[in-house]
């Protein structure tokens, strides 16, 4: 029997009709699920009003693009989906916790007028995966590895050497003076932040439709990446690492990050999740050792770890022409004080100077070293402090971005 073009036409429709389908089932992938986590350059302090500041450099000026939607403001990501669990508090008064969700866009960083690494890492995502993608976030300013962070596995905070030998005086810069409550406050404290982050996540992943409407539970889902971005709170705590100067002096934070990684897999029953370190560079490229930076690093070279952890080091997207106008600023601040204590090299070293005229001479001395060029190019570029990566959004996008590669890099392997 010869079956003609339009009996094929009318027998596929049939089946169709009835069903059937002869065309090949097109099965839903796994819902792409990242983690980030860390203080506050997880958080993210570039404000919105810098992100002219990248169009001024052809490198970065594709990515501005990218950013932007056709009536040049802050694209909405239509495939990338964010839970964001951080507080606020600190200095001693109460934490008080607060999480948005939605798609993807800008206002996840530490306010809503911020972005964090989160918006140009969902970018990159968006472009790399045919299909939606899904950030958890949790982060909180001023928080350490050594305490706040500390993994289960590392076990009970434990004192130094030099802890053991200082703090039962109670006497000394930064020594508590109260030493009992101290190990009551400090017991409480550790590991606390890990909790919070994990019971976030675990929140999420047992109702995702809470965050993505239209999450399908057969398709189920792939913890695809973590990232971790910490560091400043361990880089400054002289007790917690002590010995200054010395390459070992920050091992504590390399074993205590191995620790990390180990359990956050355990936690989620993802033994081979890629697991990104986002190696503090504030300040930038520098021709000294960096013993922080190293010990941050180093986890990402131990052989348990190889090709299922990076590294990525983020002082190479240190803004060096804002940051040479901060340390103008620097110098500012720094004569501000030196007039007013009288510093023996300085104008005011007998103490004649009235109020005002230390004024006039600070802002003279200021007009001096900040010309009206750097001026306009810090409001352009910059808005928040050196800490916080001058608040720049270039190199929160760079990094971001950077963030996302690497973890792309795992995934393939």
């Amino acid at each position: 029997m010869i079956i003609t073009h339009r009996k094929i036409g009318i027998t596929l429709a049939a089946l169709t009709i009835a069903g059937f389908s002869l065309q090949p089932s097109v099965e839903a992938k796994p819902l792409k699920i990242y983690i980030l986590a860390g203080q506050s350059n997880m958080e993210g302090h570039a404000k919105v009003e810098t992100f002219d500041y990248m169009g001024d450099d052809p490198a970065t000026a594709p990515l501005l693009k990218e950013m932007r939607d056709k009536q040049g403001k802050p694209r909405v990501c239509q495939d990338v989906y964010i839970s964001y669990l951080t507080g606020r508090g600190g200095w001693g008064k109460p934490m008080i916790a607060m999480s948005k969700k939605g798609k993807l866009t800008t206002g996840f960083g530490a306010d809503g007028s911020k972005i964090g690494p989160e918006f140009t890492f969902g970018l990159t995502m968006e472009k790399k995966h045919d299909g939606p993608v899904l950030i958890i976030k949790t982060a909180w300013g001023g928080k350490s590895l050594h305490t706040d962070f500390r993994p289960p596995s590392a076990g009970p905070y434990k004192l130094n050497e030099w802890q053991l030998k200082n703090y039962p005086k109670q006497e000394g810069h930064g020594i508590p003076k109260d030493f009992a409550k101290w190990k009551v406050d400090k017991k409480a404290a550790t590991g606390h932040y890990y909790r919070l982050m994990a019971e976030h996540v675990k929140k999420v992943l047992a109702d995702i439709k809470q965050v993505y409407p239209d999450y399908d539970p057969k398709q189920g889902y792939e913890l695809a990446g973590f990232v971790w971005f910490q560091g400043w709170n361990d880089m400054v705590a002289s007790h917690e690492y002590p010995h200054p100067d010395k390459p070992g002096r920050y091992g504590l934070y390399s074993d205590l990050l191995a620790h990390f990684i180990r359990d956050v897999r355990k936690e989620f029953d993802a033994p081979k999740m890629p697991f990104v370190i986002g190696v503090m560079g504030v300040g930038g490229v520098q021709d000294k050792p960096n013993y922080f930076r190293q010990a941050m690093a180093a986890p990402a070279a131990l052989p348990e770890f190889k090709g299922n952890v990076l590294a990525v080091e983020t002082a190479s997207y240190w803004d060096k022409p804002l940051g040479d106008i901060e340390a103008k600023h620097g110098k500012v601040r720094q004569m501000g004080y030196f007039l007013k204590s009288k510093h023996k090299d300085h104008a005011n070293k007998d103490g004649n100077m009235t109020k005002e005229q230390q004024q006039a001479y600070l802002k003279e001395y200021r007009a001096k070293l900040i010309t009206p060029a750097d001026e306009a190019t810090w409001k352009r570029g910059a808005s928040n402090a050196g800490y916080h990566y001058l608040g720049c959004a270039k190199t929160m996008a760079l990094i971001g971005q950077a963030f996302a590669e690497a973890n792309l890099k795992l995934e393939k392997k």
